[in-house]
């Protein structure tokens, strides 16, 4: 019970990261008009930073298989944004096109967290 209140805690880090980099943004969206293709990079960093950190976070806590928490961290990150998509879109083919791809932003990102603590 203990290590899932504290994946839980890691988790909700990650999405909290993410939440002020996304109003970050949604600022420059704002002031610089940027384009669609820009933003789409700057969601994608988002991702990468989110789960580094929160994997960072997971090896630092745990004494061994540090990048086995990583990974664990940048998957449940994952599933999370899969369920909210599917919930908002109603449809997996839309999801599932680059879900593939985030799937591996966000497992490699949080694995490379856990490896570097």
């Amino acid at each position: 019970m203990e290590k899932t209140v504290s994946i839980l805690k890691k988790l909700l880090f990650a999405y909290i990261v993410t939440a002020v980099l996304l109003m970050i943004l949604s600022f420059a969206l704002y002031k610089m008009q940027l384009q669609e293709g820009t933003v789409r990079i700057g969601i994608i960093v988002i991702y990468v930073i989110s789960c580094f950190f929160a994997g960072f976070i997971a090896g630092k806590t745990e004494v061994k298989r540090q990048f086995l928490w990583g990974l664990l961290i940048g998957v449940l990150y994952f599933v999370v944004l899969l369920v909210i998509s599917l919930l908002v879109k109603h449809s997996v083919q839309d999801v599932m096109g680059k879900g593939v791809t985030t799937f591996f932003i966000c497992a490699g990102s949080g694995m490379l967290g856990g490896m570097l603590s």
